[in-house]
C-alpha cells in the first residue's frame, strides 16, 4: 500500500488540523499516483476537479519524498496560502521535521540599495512618492523578511514600489553594497537549504529564461516539481520564453543613470541632454504608435514614417547614451550595471523593431503614455521539453481544468509532454443535487447590436432571485462597463465593479456584504474562492472565445491553418472550454455550497460544438426556464432557514 494514500485514509491524522476533514478516495488515488511519478521520475498530469483536495494530495508526498521538491503555483496570494496555511497543517500531521522555504520574484522584496539611492537622491519622486518612500523607510527597520507583502498601509499598485525594488536590469548583485542585508539573496539562500520551496509560475518561467532568478540554483537538486494550477503554464512560459521592452524600462534606465552619475566624474550636464533625449524618444515613439489601448501586430504600424522615424530616433538616442556611458562604467558598479542595460534595450529595440524570427509573434500594447514590445513564440513545447530534459526529476502538473470532456490532447501538446501519464479525478460534489444550470432562451448571438442590454435585463430577475450574492463574469471590459451602468440604474443590491478598486478589496467587500453583484473579467475567472451564502450565483455572458483580435492567437491560428490543421477545432474551441470551465468553477466551491450558473450564450444550444461545452461542465440539472430557477432559490433559502 502506498505511504501517502494510507496517510490520506486515516481520518485522525488531519481532523484535529481540518474542520471537518473527511478522507476520500480520489485524494488517495492522486497521492498515490504522485508518490509513483516521484518513485520513478516521471511525468505525471492530474486533473483533479474542485472538492479532490489536490493539495494535500500532492504535499503529502512531496514531503514525505527524500528529495528536496519545487512546489510552483499561479498566483502570489496562492504562494502564500499554500506557505502559511497549508504546508503547516501537513507538517503537523504527519509530523516531520521537513524545512520548507518561500521564494518570490525580486519584485517582492525590498532592495535595501535601491531605497537609500532614491531616499538620497529624491529629485524624481512626487510628494505621494516621497511620504511613500518614508514609510518604506521606517518598516525596513521591523522587517525580518523584506517581503513587500508583509506592508500592508501601501496599496499594490503604489508608485513607489520601482523606487525601493530591483529588477534583473538593475540589481547589482554580489558587487552590490547592501548585498549581506539584500532580502532577495537570504530568501533564495533560504531556498537552498530547504527541503521543499514554494515559488510562482512567473518567477520558474523567468528563470528558466533568463537564468538568474533564483530557480536555477535549486533545480539540478530537485527531486520533483510539482505545478499547481498547472493550466496556467503555457500562457506563462510563452511570457517568458519571448522578450519584450517597455518604455518603463527604458525611463528607469535614464533615471537610474542620473542618480548614479553622483558617484561618478560624469559630466552632469550633458548626460541630462543624453538622457532626456532618450526620454523624449521614448515619448515620441509612444505619440507615433496612435491612440491608447491599441493591442496589434507590429508589422500593423511597421511601415507608418512617423513610427519608421520613432523607432530609429529611439535607437540614436539608445546609440548615445550607451556610447556617453561606456567610458563611465568603470567608475562604479551601478554605473556599469548602467551602461549594460542601455547597450541590452538597444540591441532588444533593434530585434523587436526588425521583427525578423518567423517563430516568433511581434506585436505591442500602448497605454496613455507608456507602451511595450513584445516577441511572444507561436509554440513553448519544444523549449519546454529541453529545459525539463535538462532536469531528471518527477514533473508533475495538476489543476482542476486540464482536459476538454476528459481528453488531455490540447495541453499535453502545447507543452510537448508526449511521454506523460494522465489522471482524470471527477468532483465528489453531487452538483445535481447541488446546482442547476440555467441557459435563458430568446437572448440574441453575441456580437448582435444590444446583447449587452437584453442580457442585464433578463438576469435582473435572476439576480432579484439570488438576492445579489451573483458573480456576473464577462469576457471583455466593454461588456462589462455596459453592464456595470445599467446595473447602477435598476439594481438594489451593493454593486462591485472590477476596476473600481483593488481584487483583494472587492472579494472582502463581496464577502462582508453577503448580498452583492460583483462583475469582473478574465481575473475573477479563475484563483478565486467564495465558499458558503456570499455567492449562489455565477453568470457568464457568454462562451469565452478569445477576441480574433489577439495578435498572439491570431498568430497561432495561421500557423495551425499553415499546417494543414483545423485552427477552431485544434485551438480555439478547447481554449474556450478550458476557460469556461474555469469561470463556472467558482459557482461550488464546498460540500455545502448551493448555487446557479447561467450561460448565456444561446450558441450553448444552436452549435454542434455546444455539446462539447456542457459534456465538459459537472453534471448539474438544467433547465431553460426562469420559474424553475426561482423556484430553486426558494427551495434553497427555505432549506437554510432564511
Amino acid at each position: 500500500m502506498n505511504h501517502a494514500a494510507d496517510i490520506l485514509r486515516d481520518p485522525q491524522r488531519f481532523t484535529h488540523e481540518i474542520s471537518g476533514f473527511q478522507p476520500r478516495e480520489s485524494q488517495w488515488v492522486m497521492a498515490a499516483s504522485v508518490e509513483k511519478a516521484l518513485r520513478n521520475q516521471s511525468d505525471l498530469v492530474v486533473e483533479a476537479e474542485t472538492g479532490t483536495g489536490k493539495t494535500l494530495a500532492y504535499l503529502v508526498p512531496a514531503l514525505l519524498d527524500a528529495g528536496p521538491t519545487i512546489v510552483s503555483t499561479g498566483t502570489r496570494s496562492l504562494q502564500d496560502q499554500l506557505f502559511f496555511k497549508d504546508l503547516p497543517v501537513v507538517r503537523k500531521a504527519l509530523g516531520v521535521q521537513r524545512q520548507v522555504a518561500l521564494l518570490k520574484g525580486r519584485n517582492n522584496y525590498l532592495c535595501p540599495y535601491r531605497m537609500k539611492l532614491h531616499q538620497e537622491e529624491g529629485r524624481f519622486l512626487t510628494r505621494e512618492t516621497a511620504d511613500q518612500l518614508q514609510t518604506v523607510v521606517r518598516w525596513s527597520t521591523r522587517t525580518e523578511t523584506g517581503d513587500l507583502a508583509e506592508l500592508q498601509e501601501l496599496p499594490d499598485d503604489a508608485p513607489v514600489w520601482p523606487w525601493v525594488t530591483s529588477t534583473a536590469d538593475n540589481c547589482l548583485g554580489q558587487d552590490c553594497p547592501e548585498y549581506r542585508n539584500c532580502p532577495v539573496m537570504k530568501a533564495r539562500q533560504n531556498a537552498q537549504e530547504a527541503d521543499l520551496v514554494v515559488v510562482n509560475h512567473h518567477l520558474f518561467f523567468a528563470d528558466a529564461a533568463l537564468k538568474g532568478e533564483g530557480v536555477s540554483e535549486l533545480l539540478p537538486r530537485a527531486h520533483a516539481v510539482i505545478f499547481d494550477e498547472a493550466h496556467q503554464l503555457p500562457e506563462t512560459a510563452a511570457t517568458f520564453f519571448g522578450e519584450s521592452l517597455s518604455a518603463r524600462q527604458m525611463r528607469e534606465l535614464c533615471r537610474d543613470c542620473v542618480s548614479e552619475a553622483g558617484h561618478t566624474a560624469a559630466d552632469i550636464a550633458e548626460l541630462n541632454e543624453r538622457t532626456a533625449a532618450a526620454e523624449k524618444a521614448v515619448n515620441d515613439l509612444r505619440l507615433a504608435m496612435g491612440e491608447e489601448g491599441r493591442r496589434e501586430p507590429w508589422h500593423a504600424i511597421q511601415q507608418a514614417q512617423v513610427v519608421q522615424d520613432g523607432a530609429t530616433a529611439l535607437e540614436d538616442a539608445l546609440a548615445a547614451l550607451s556610447a556617453f556611458l561606456e567610458p563611465l562604467k568603470d567608475a562604479s558598479k551601478g554605473m556599469e550595471s548602467c551602461e549594460r542595460r542601455a547597450r541590452e534595450q538597444l540591441e532588444a529595440l533593434r530585434r523587436l523593431t526588425a521583427a525578423k524570427d518567423p517563430g516568433q509573434v511581434y506585436w505591442f500594447e500602448n497605454f496613455r503614455h507608456a507602451f511595450v514590445l513584445h516577441a511572444t513564440p507561436l509554440s513553448v513545447a519544444e523549449m519546454f521539453s529541453r529545459h525539463r530534459q535538462g532536469h531528471q526529476c518527477g514533473w508533475i502538473f495538476t489543476s482542476a481544468t486540464l482536459s476538454v470532456a476528459g481528453d488531455f490532447t490540447h495541453f499535453l501538446k502545447r507543452l510537448g509532454l508526449d511521454n506523460a501519464e494522465t489522471l482524470r479525478l471527477e468532483s465528489p460534489f453531487d452538483f445535481r443535487r447541488q446546482s442547476v444550470l440555467y441557459v435563458p432562451e430568446g437572448l440574441p448571438v453575441p456580437g448582435q447590436p444590444g446583447y449587452t442590454r437584453q442580457l442585464v435585463e433578463q438576469m435582473l430577475p435572476v439576480i432579484r432571485a439570488a438576492e445579489g450574492r451573483t458573480f456576473f463574469l464577462f469576457t471583455s471590459h466593454r461588456a462589462l462597463r455596459e453592464a456595470a451602468e445599467l446595473l447602477r440604474e435598476q439594481l438594489d443590491y451593493p454593486l462591485l465593479v472590477q476596476g473600481e478598486t483593488s481584487r483583494r478589496q472587492l472579494l472582502d467587500s463581496f464577502r462582508e456584504k453577503g448580498n452583492a453583484v460583483l462583475l469582473g473579467t478574465s481575473s475573477f475567472w479563475q484563483g478565486i474562492d467564495v465558499r458558503g451564502d456570499a455567492l449562489s450565483c455565477v453568470i457568464i455572458d457568454k462562451l469565452p472565445f478569445a477576441s480574433p483580435g489577439d495578435p498572439v492567437g491570431a498568430a497561432r491560428i495561421e500557423r495551425i491553418r499553415e499546417q494543414g490543421g483545423n485552427p477552431f477545432r485544434d485551438f480555439q474551441l478547447p481554449q474556450a472550454v478550458l476557460a469556461l470551465r474555469q469561470g463556472a468553477g467558482r459557482l461550488i466551491r464546498d460540500p455545502e455550497d448551493t448555487g446557479l450558473l447561467v450561460l448565456a450564450d444561446p450558441r450553448l444550444i444552436d452549435k454542434g460544438y455546444g455539446k462539447l461545452f456542457l459534456d465538459s461542465l459537472p453534471g448539474m440539472a438544467k433547465t431553460r426556464r426562469l420559474d424553475v430557477v426561482q423556484r430553486f432559490f426558494r427551495v434553497i433559502d427555505e432549506a437554510a432557514g432564511h
